[in-house]
């Protein structure tokens, strides 16, 4: 066996894949380079130039502290399910195995037969048995309790649903609903940025003049706690909490504390902001965040009525250490960074500081709260759906307070395919698999069951990621990644059972290179895909997927974040911008001349099914047509969105940007500030003109794919 082949089989034993295949189908042979790189990132105590007695030393220890582990990191079964679980004594001693299940009853567990020999590790012998889990244990987190002679060892037991029930509502009734950006999307009293009460209002105006019911927003996750704050919602410094830059300062009860100068310096200074929901220059958070900080830390330094202060408690109660862990790093930042200007002259006690951020969590929990009980009571079904981040900024909260359950030695991102040529590292610190397992997963519970507690929804951003995630050795090129595996059946099931418990949705994000089993798996758990009409082949014919061949189990809509308003990828900005940007590896004439050919090919297809009907689009063939040869902009916008309605998708849903024939992009990946202003871009029309929310209803457009987009 070479050096080569022990290495392989050591990274195999961790989860760290040696190959793979590319988006084109190529195989890609992992570098020794990086897989030594990534197992010391896993904690595997190896030389920069190991051995083959080195690598073959570190492969049987490995498989020693396997063969003498007390009992598995934890289980995870299926409710009705009955599968066994080893554990390991020493050989010739008990092993009394018995359930703690989560409402405190005991249940004992039967012992199958296990006549795998002993294991000798340094003179010790040691032995396996193996039990069954009883098939009748109810949803939830249990504990599993060993005890041979003095020693006593426990792990975790989750029993996860077999499938959500929130689902199947949605296959016999299908529903549709709008994405947005809600940083972007303002009303006339917003402070120059979208927030919670806009996002109540938004819902309650989707819900009755477009009969969404839902809204899906982009993640809510706290960025920093202080300018400079980080503009992309999807590297947040926690995943868990909220990010406070979206309080309506106007709605906080603590107002009524502030003396009258106080509150009509506060209203004046929202007039100075509202002015900006009128421009259609890029949004700049930085000035927004400080003065909503200053105003907030002058609220929090006038106290609270009794009534609120008991509620604030019981929030605190609530959320736990989790919670204490996120505001003393907040603090922590702002004494280390001398945060200025500030509204109060001297900086105050480290407790203060910390009862300050926490307070701003409990703001948020209640605005967030009030947003999704407004748009139920406008006739939502589902009414809010959370967006949950791929990861975590290296630099930020959840990257230091979950340190031990990260990797933060490697980097997760993409590999090259077609979205970027060059590949993405998005710089964030993946979970450490077997750690996270050993904790019962306890963190990511803690973080889907604060994100789901107001939502009726989530979706999961890259799903593929409770699969496997891409990662690359930290600060090298994305082309010396590699896959680390993860046990889906854990994250995935564990996503089930808590969406289960809040009775949400739950869609996933599966768009990317994966192998084809990983969405039975999800459909199989009533986890939902993710269809985008530009990326959907045909699986029975050749060319773009039929109408009624989109998944059942699936949102499906015409665009994502990730590319321009339907109305600018038709125009091609999405090669005009990635060519600038320098982002294509190949010509750039080509890429034009592919996609506006694909493009043509889709838009027959809708012709096929009949949604351009009615107009002189429903006998125009759109091949070797130019961009600008295809006749009406917005009833092209309107025949897509209709075809998209009539698919058989449990959701379908309409980008906001679509409804109001928005251009620019929010984002384009694999790209930085200097380069694009990435989630900086506010709602617009096709003149760049800011839309307010309440002028939606009279746009035209608007209504026009409001109507197209109606489930028949």
């Amino acid at each position: 066996m070479t050096i080569q082949d022990v290495l392989r089989e050591l990274a195999d034993a961790h989860g760290v894949a040696t190959r793979y295949t590319a988006s084109d189908g190529a195989e890609i042979t992992v570098t020794g380079d990086t897989l030594l790189k990534t197992l010391r990132a896993l904690g595997v105590v190896l030389s920069d130039t190991p051995e083959p007695d080195e690598l073959h030393a570190v492969l049987a220890a490995h498989r020693q502290a396997e063969a003498t582990r007390p009992l598995p990191p934890s289980v995870v079964a299926v409710t009705g399910d009955t599968p066994t679980f080893n554990v390991h004594v020493h050989h010739g001693a008990p092993a009394e195995v018995r359930i703690i299940c989560e409402d405190g009853t005991v249940r004992e567990v039967s012992q199958e037969e296990n006549w795998t020999p002993p294991v000798t590790v340094d003179d010790q012998d040691w032995g396996e048995a193996t039990f069954r889990i009883p098939a009748d244990l109810p949803l939830g987190w249990h504990t599993i309790e060993l005890v041979s002679g003095a020693a006593r060892h426990e792990c975790a037991l989750i029993i996860t649903p077999a499938r959500l029930s929130t689902t199947d509502v949605y296959i016999n009734e299908p529903a549709t609903g709008v994405m947005a950006q809600m940083y972007s999307v303002r009303s006339k009293d917003s402070w120059g940025i979208g927030d919670f009460h806009d996002m109540g209002l938004l819902a309650e105006t989707l819900a009755k003049e477009a009969g969404a019911d839902f809204l899906l927003v982009n993640p809510m996750h706290a960025a920093e706690p202080f300018p400079p704050a980080e503009d992309s919602p999807y590297l947040p410094t926690t995943r868990r909490f909220i990010n406070p830059i979206y309080l309506r300062i106007e709605d906080i009860p603590e107002m009524a504390q502030l003396d009258e100068e106080t509150r009509a310096r506060v209203v004046e200074l929202g007039r100075e902001f509202a002015e900006l929901n009128t421009l259609g220059e890029i949004i700049e958070r930085n000035p927004i965040y400080q003065a909503k900080l200053d105003v907030l830390h002058e609220m929090h330094s006038r106290g609270r009525t009794p009534e609120r202060e008991t509620e604030f408690r019981a929030y605190i109660e609530r959320e736990g250490q989790g919670l204490i862990d996120f505001a003393t790093w907040c603090a922590q930042r702002e004494v280390e960074l001398i945060h200025t200007p500030r509204a109060h002259a001297v900086v105050p006690p480290m407790s203060e500081m910390i009862n300050f951020y926490m307070w701003l969590q409990f703001l948020c929990d209640e605005q967030l709260a009030a947003a999704q009980a407004r748009a139920t009571a406008a006739g939502m079904k589902i009414g809010i759906m959370a967006d949950l981040a791929v990861g975590v900024h290296p630099g930020g909260a959840d990257s230091r307070n979950l340190e031990p359950w990260l990797a933060p030695d490697v980097s997760v991102g993409a590999p090259p395919d077609g979205y970027n040529q060059q590949g993405q590292d998005w710089s964030q610190p993946p979970w450490h698999p077997v750690r996270l397992a050993e904790d019962g997963y306890r963190p990511w519970r803690n973080l889907l069951t604060t994100v789901l507690r107001h939502s009726g929804g989530i979706r999961v951003d890259h799903i593929l990621g409770l699969f496997r995630l891409f990662v690359m050795p930290r600060m090298q090129h994305p082309s010396t990644g590699t896959y680390l595996r993860f046990d889906h059946e854990a994250l995935v099931g564990i996503l089930a059972l808590e969406a289960e418990r809040a009775g949400a949705v739950v869609v996933g994000e599966d768009l990317g290179t994966f192998e084809s089993w990983v969405q039975d798996v999800l459909a199989e758990k009533g986890v939902m895909g993710t269809s985008i009409l530009w990326f959907e082949g045909s699986p029975t014919v050749e060319g773009p997927r039929l109408q009624d061949e989109y998944r059942e189990l699936a949102l499906s809509s015409v665009t994502t974040h990730d590319l321009p308003p339907t109305a600018g990828f038709l125009a091609g900005e999405h090669i005009t911008l990635r060519d600038r940007l320098g982002l294509f590896t190949t010509d750039a004439a080509e890429e034009d001349a592919n996609d506006l050919a694909w493009q043509a090919e889709v838009l027959n297809r809708i012709r096929e099914t009949g949604c351009f009907g009615g107009t002189e689009l429903a006998e125009t063939d759109f091949e070797g047509l130019e961009r600008d040869e295809r006749g009406d902009l917005d009833v092209l916008l309107e025949g897509i969105h209709r075809f998209i309605a009539g698919t058989p998708s449990a959701l379908s849903c309409i980008s906001l940007v679509d409804m109001v024939g928005d251009m620019r992009a929010q984002n384009q990946p694999g790209t930085t500030r200097d380069q694009y202003p990435n989630w900086c871009i506010p709602l617009c029309d096709s003149e760049g003109n800011p839309v307010l929310i309440e002028e939606l209803a009279d746009v035209a457009l608007f209504s026009r794919i409001a109507e197209a987009s109606r489930r028949r």
